[in-house]
């Protein structure tokens, strides 16, 4: 069946000739449901997208409701409802310079887009040379051609290099393996001068700076201080230098507050948004940007200065109204202050982790969460590539009822934000249980 006709993403086919992919046929609250009735705990939302649960009575209302008035209209010269709420309340809940936004229909686009404003705000203000980014090794924005062009990860991009933009790489943080021997609680984001150096040198050519703000996902989740993030923006001032933080995976929640740019008053000229938009629902993306760059595109239509992007689901009217629900069950009810005691949960919990012989660092931004597994816990070795530990630890995981997709080496944890304490104990037990299976 699905083996002989579906190409999966990010996926080795050949895999399945011995393991069948896992036939989902139902799914509530915070489990998964195969065909023969077996249950699984879905500790990585689904790829990062579930908020509330799956099959939540409030967000089937909303798109039900929707549903009955207009599935879809093009969003060219025709506007609706859905989207001029939406539009409202994620200026109303974003960092102030955030004025207007541009919605498209998946986090790789809201990238590309942040991009292609940017690139074209400076060549319509008289500065073209300005036509390079810089991305930090190890940041993931995507994978169209545009998105994987700012990729800092090789096996994501090095099929593609000849066809890319050209661009800069800059060292970022390691808070595990720093290099200068400091603690992410104390330190001064040390680690800020190789982006200081590039800022300095390429302030003619550069454009912008792409970041992950606090959490770099697909590198492992390697997690970092906020006073990086408060050098970048003084420093991208200074030079000129657009900056587009990218919480496609961070936002809405996963972090402990509902964009981590507002939680620490930053102010990025692009914010790109994804993935719990809508609560996995349906796909949606949305680039938030400033008046400034607005006003670069507002002219006569002769000048040809319009912004000349489009999708035919930008906006789309039902999973707009979803994405409205969604923000109204995050900011009601103190639903995100709520969330401190399992954040706390979850850090007690992850000291078990921390104990095994094979972890060499358990680290946690608020409700994402990582154990990295080593060969030596002094030296920090880690396993090589082909052993597939991380491979090998998801299927332990789902004989025991549990559904994570490490990345490599790192056992990574980003559960629907309604996963209950006991429920959490459950997803660490169960780890340190797969961890001891396969390397004990």
């Amino acid at each position: 069946m699905d083996f002989h006709t579906v190409w999966h993403p990010c996926t080795q086919m050949k895999d399945h000739e011995s393991v069948p992919p896992l036939l989902i046929e139902r799914a509530d609250g915070v489990y998964l449901y195969d065909r023969d009735g077996n249950k699984y705990l879905d500790v990585i939302s689904s790829w990062w997208v579930n908020l509330f649960g799956h099959n939540h009575p409030r967000l089937n209302s909303a798109l039900k409701a929707q549903l009955d008035k207009v599935a879809h209209v093009m969003f060219a010269g025709i506007t609706h409802k859905p989207a001029i709420d939406l539009a409202a309340r994620l200026i109303e809940l974003s960092p102030d310079n955030l004025r207007k936004v541009f919605f498209s229909d998946n986090g790789s686009t809201a990238v590309e887009v942040a991009v292609k404003m940017s690139l074209q705000y400076w060549r319509q203000t008289g500065h073209a040379s300005k036509r390079k980014f810089a991305y930090l090794k190890g940041g993931y924005h995507g994978e169209t051609l545009g998105a994987l062009s700012l990729c800092g990860i090789d096996m994501f991009r090095e099929n593609f290099n000849e066809v890319l933009m050209s661009n800069i790489e800059v060292e970022g943080p390691d808070c595990y393996r720093c290099p200068y021997g400091l603690k992410p609680e104390t330190c001064g984001a040390e680690c800020f001068e190789s982006m200081q150096k590039t800022l300095a040198d390429h302030q003619d050519t550069l454009a912008g700076v792409i970041i992950e703000p606090l959490v770099q996902g697909a590198a492992g989740m390697k997690m970092y201080p906020p006073v990086y993030l408060e050098k970048l923006q003084s420093a991208c001032k200074v030079h000129n230098v657009h900056t587009i933080y990218d919480e496609i995976a961070v936002g809405f929640g996963r972090t402990g507050s509902l964009f981590v740019s507002a939680e620490h008053e930053l102010s990025p000229t692009f914010l790109c948004l994804s993935k719990g938009i809508t609560s996995g629902y349906l796909p949606l993306a949305a680039t938030l940007t400033e008046d400034e760059i607005y006003s670069a595109f507002y002219d006569d239509f002769a000048t040809m200065k319009l912004f000349v992007h489009s999708h035919s689901y930008s906006a789309n009217p039902l999973a707009c109204a979803v994405a409205n629900e969604s923000l109204a069950m995050l900011t009601e009810n103190d639903f995100l202050e709520k969330l401190q005691p399992k954040i706390q949960a979850l850090k007690e919990f992850g000291k078990r982790l921390q104990e095994l012989n094979w972890v060499g660092e358990f680290r946690q931004t608020g409700m994402i969460a990582a154990a990295e597994l080593v060969k030596d816990k002094e030296t920090k070795e880690a396993f090589p590539f082909e052993d597939r530990v991380g491979y090998r630890i998801y299927q332990e995981g789902l004989k025991r009822g549990v559904l994570m997709r490490p990345l490599g080496n790192v056992v990574y944890f980003i559960p629907p934000l309604v996963i209950s304490i006991e429920e959490i104990k459950t997803m660490i037990d169960t780890a340190t249980d797969c961890i001891r299976a396969v390397l004990d």
